[in-house]
């Protein structure tokens, strides 16, 4: 999972103090607890919940918190595990002290811990919110071996593509809703102007893994992005050459790149943006919702100077592609229990919502919560796509191929772009790398 700032970070509100207090799922001491205790179901006890996120983002998960308090009367406190979340946890799950609760960066985790006899399958209430809230999709990438343990809490939208509207209005640009406008008509504009159209931050793969997963959800379909995650189709399959064909209408033509795909190469992210609205050398960056942060460090307005476009159809499907975190219990724990439901309820989305840097896979999530005219419309474009909605497909296939610098996936897209004619030699070596890092 790419571990960057969300969605509108440059809206978000200050931290709110957290207890360093360790939990669990045992009453506390705090001497209000007996007078709360006939009103509130869970009163005086104390849960703890584990997650990599800081600053902005701890503060607003932690006005949920406060609300999942005053409802039930319980003590949540919160720690971070910071980026690795790996890390922070095993040595505790080892320890035999886990916190109650934990959320993990990406779905592929829920499996490895599941393996591992780690987590604890989510009780009928909680799943109960997930049936009323979430679509089968989701319910699916929180299980393992047919049980389920994990709920998705928070999205990361990365169907976007952000542009410079001086610079569309410079040129005569505007938008595209197909594959076939954004390079024959919006690029070609913009070229024609004398300005690059796309900033392409590849010195690390991912974001051409990003890339890949849009046009290939739009032209292959969902059935086949799911057949192509689990590696059930091969990476050489007609489906994948459509998807880099398109790609290299893109990668091709070096006026569409800044510095051609040598800049393309060193640049890494978040440069890219800076080189669209700090510097103002190119149009358009094809990433995700948390460009927000990064383009209003360089000093433009969003939703005026920094605008986005939802990504282009390049087949029958509109792409809906998304990141997000997924909240597992680690212990046999009422209160843990309590929180998921709370977290997976409309109630708790629709708190959350209302902060900023934050985006909910909740379909019952209204739109109107958010703070903003920009998390509105991606809200909507996910509760648009319904059943069409897909995970980041990198971070679902093995950690050897869809998330390791400079090998497989990563490697490959990269010299894909130094080599845009070699289609069928980088699908071959795709699939190479595929096979053997899912027969592991």
């Amino acid at each position: 999972m790419r571990k960057l700032p969300p969605v509108v970070a440059v809206l978000a509100l200050a931290a709110a103090a957290c207890s360093s207090n360790s939990a669990s799922d045992t009453p506390a001491t705090d001497g209000s607890a007996a007078a709360t205790a006939a009103a509130k179901p869970l009163a005086g006890v104390a849960i703890e919940i584990a997650a990599k996120w800081t600053g902005d983002e701890q503060a607003s998960f932690e006005k949920v918190l406060r609300a999942f308090e005053e409802k039930t009367g319980a003590k949540v406190t919160y720690a971070s595990t910071g980026e690795d979340t790996g890390a922070y946890l095993g040595p505790r799950i080892q320890g035999g002290n886990p916190p109650d609760v934990a959320v993990l960066p990406q779905p592929g985790l829920v499996q490895q811990y599941a393996d591992q006899k780690s987590l604890k399958p989510l009780s009928s209430e909680v799943l109960a919110q997930i049936d009323q809230n979430y679509t089968p999709y989701w319910k699916e990438l929180g299980s393992a071996g047919g049980q389920v343990y994990g709920v998705l809490v928070k999205a990361a939208h990365k169907s976007t593509i952000w542009y410079r509207q001086s610079a569309f209005d410079d040129a005569g640009a505007q938008e595209a809703a197909t594959w076939d406008d954004l390079i024959g008509k919006t690029a070609q504009t913009l070229a024609d102007s004398g300005t690059a159209p796309f900033a392409l931050c590849a010195a690390s793969g991912w974001t051409l893994t990003d890339l890949f997963e849009n046009v290939y959800l739009s032209s292959a379909g969902p059935e086949n992005y799911d057949k192509l995650a689990k590696h059930e189709i091969p990476w050489t399959d007609p489906s994948v050459t459509t998807a880099l064909e398109k790609m290299a209408q893109i990668f091709g033509k070096k006026d569409f790149m800044l510095g051609g795909s040598s800049g393309a190469l060193q640049t890494d992210f978040p440069t890219c943006v800076t080189q669209v609205y700090g510097q103002k050398k190119a149009a358009m960056v094809i990433e995700a919702d948390f460009v927000a942060s990064s383009a209003a460090q360089s000093g433009a307005a969003i939703g005026e100077e920094a605008k986005i476009m939802p990504f282009p159809k390049a087949g029958d499907t509109e792409p809906v592609v998304l990141g997000g975190d997924v909240a597992v219990a680690l212990k046999d724990s009422k209160g843990g229990m309590a929180l998921l439901e709370f977290l997976a309820s409309k109630e708790g989305g629709d708190i959350w919502a209302k902060e900023p840097g934050y985006l909910s896979p909740n379909r019952n999530v209204s739109p109107d919560n958010y703070p903003s005219e920009l998390t509105k419309k991606l809200a909507q474009t996910i509760i648009s796509a319904g059943e069409a909605v897909r995970y980041d497909m990198s971070d679902l296939a093995p950690s050897a191929f869809g998330g390791t610098d400079g090998k497989g996936e990563w490697k490959h897209l990269q010299d894909f772009l130094r080599d845009p004619k070699d289609i069928k030699g980088i699908q071959q070596k795709l699939e190479a790398d595929a096979a053997k890092a899912y027969a592991k």
